[in-house]
């Protein structure tokens, strides 16, 4: 098979939604669908005794939420999946924002119950942002929730795009009867409550076969006429709206009774795009040239806390990576060899010897990779558009045990590697803060210090309302402010100095007071210092 045929094979998406619309069990059928799991786990249940593929970490089992970007690859119908289940809660948005700028599409999966919800609008806009083509999964049909015209209105609304429905529900609740597939006009009825994929899949072609009055009854008229306002109220289905974002086909269903998610998998490996160009600081670089490049979007410390391996997730954007080949690390200048490449089904990994564009694999890092890093055969360039994290949330870490220093100390450091979390170190008391966007970060980092590294600690709030980067083109000047606000002075992971600022007033004051100083508000001009 040659290159292009390689890519054209390739479909690397995120699942996104807000928490608990039901994203990670979506996952998981769409894995049990493609034969990469024989059973399906399940998030929170007293009867399933299997965990999720996805939500994979002890703290993410005990919770019942993701708190990382899972990275799951698998194949189907002769594909390539590259599937990305990322984190619902708006406390672990950077990891989901970050992981958006590594996929080709979207699936968005909303509550049928809750409707559109706050995170949900806030996911959506970054997706508009990039013009990311967006398919919506309607879950939870099994129970009574918002009638589905009702729903189409609110998704257009709310998440200010055009929507085209391309299967239907029957009914809803406890009288849910499956779905109608408006885009192969197929029906298709599913027996409730399984954990495996159903054999008793019943396929009815067109609405005019009797079959379908027999299965129904009073529900096949009301379809139908469901199924006549669609039509009379939406165009025939554009593919090329939905590549631009301009369009996002809607699905019903219920991921944890398999409605209609084999129809959403099949028509999403369908129509959904094949990796595509992509924006770096010098140019655009297409996926169809043969020199390879890729970034890294994510860090995991510890994916096998048996082994403290730390890994890089790097998006292929071009070219074909090669196990045991030398590839140039753009920001450090220098070449290097990567002996053990692998794929990932959550914590499971394989060996790979080659990836194509579109493929996510993760490279085992002693410390060299920074999320947003380039690695490409020789050519310098950086990807563009990886966001970056404004903390919100400021605390100090202690040590509870001061003979576990060195673990304490090694476990911060690698975990606020992994981009959710910023740490700053005040040189007057060697104090470490630790900046977030959300309090619940501070519960998993709590969590992942002493379980992974067997450091105890605790995290005490701090009066600060913004963390900037202060530079200078005058040393004296940059000298005399951190002696005169000392006590506000700390320094970054790579030594940069930052000013803490307890009030947006003394923020404000502080840059009117100075303006031989200049006040960063994100890294970005790290990254352009090092270009």
């Amino acid at each position: 098979m040659d290159y292009t045929d390689e890519i054209r094979k390739r479909r690397t998406f995120a699942i996104i939604s807000h928490p608990d619309a039901g994203k990670t069990t979506l996952t998981e059928k769409f894995l049990l669908f493609s034969g990469a799991i024989q059973v399906a786990g399940a998030v929170k249940s007293n009867k399933i005794r299997k965990s999720t593929a996805s939500d994979f970490m002890d703290i993410e089992r005990q919770r019942g939420i993701s708190v990382a970007t899972s990275v799951l690859g698998f194949d189907y119908n002769g594909l390539k999946i590259n599937l990305l289940d990322t984190p619902g809660h708006k406390d672990f948005a950077e990891d989901t924002y970050r992981t958006l700028t590594a996929v080709d599409s979207v699936i968005l999966v909303v509550d049928c119950v809750k409707g559109v919800e706050e995170q949900t609008e806030r996911l959506m806009e970054v997706c508009r942002m990039r013009n990311t083509p967006v398919i919506i999964f309607v879950n939870k049909l099994d129970r009574e929730g918002k009638n589905p015209f009702e729903l189409l209105d609110e998704l257009e609304t709310k998440l200010n795009i055009k929507v085209q429905p391309l299967s239907w529900p029957i009914s809803m609740g406890t009288s849910f009867k499956g779905v109608y597939n408006l885009y192969n006009s197929s029906l298709y009825l599913f027996r409730p409550g399984g954990v495996t994929v159903a054999d008793d899949v019943l396929a009815i072609k067109g609405l005019d076969d009797p079959v379908l009055d027999q299965q129904l009854g009073d529900y096949a008229v009301k379809l139908k006429e469901d199924v006549e306002l669609i039509t009379g109220t939406h165009d025939p289905f554009d593919a090329n709206a939905y590549l631009r974002g301009e369009l996002a086909p809607v699905f019903f269903g219920s991921a944890i009774n398999n409605f209609g998610v084999k129809e959403l998998l099949d028509t999403f490996t369908e129509i959904a795009p094949t990796p595509g160009s992509r924006p770096t600081d010098q140019r655009t670089v297409s996926s169809d040239e043969k020199n390879f490049t890729g970034f890294v979007f994510k860090i995991h410390a510890n994916l096998d806390p048996r082994h403290r391996d730390r890994i890089a997730f790097i998006r292929v954007c071009s070219g074909k990576f090669e196990r045991n080949k030398m590839f140039h690390h753009v920001r450090m200048g220098k070449n290097i060899r990567f002996t053990s490449p692998a794929s990932f089904l959550g914590a499971r990994k394989s060996i790979v010897d080659e990836a194509f564009p579109g493929d996510v694999i993760g490279l085992y890092d002693t410390g060299n990779f920074k999320i947003g890093d380039t690695l490409t055969e020789g050519e310098k360039l950086m990807f563009q558009g990886i966001p970056t994290f404004s903390p919100e949330v400021f605390k100090e870490l202690v040590n509870l045990d001061p003979s576990k220093s060195k673990q304490l100390t090694k476990g911060i450091e690698q975990l606020t590697d992994e981009g959710v979390a910023q740490l700053f170190t005040q040189q007057q008391g060697n104090r470490k803060i630790v900046g977030t966007v959300g309090v619940l970060q501070f519960d998993v980092l709590q969590y992942r210090l002493e379980h992974e590294y067997g450091a105890r600690c605790r995290f005490e709030t701090m009066a600060i309302h913004k963390a900037c980067w202060v530079t200078a083109d005058d040393e004296r000047s940059m000298e005399k402010f951190c002696r005169f606000k000392a006590d506000r002075i700390a320094t970054d992971k790579d030594g940069n100095l930052v000013f803490l600022a307890e009030s947006a007033w003394v923020l404000k004051t502080m840059i009117e007071a100075n303006p031989e100083i200049t006040f960063h508000f994100t890294s970005e001009f790290k990254r352009e210092m090092q270009v």
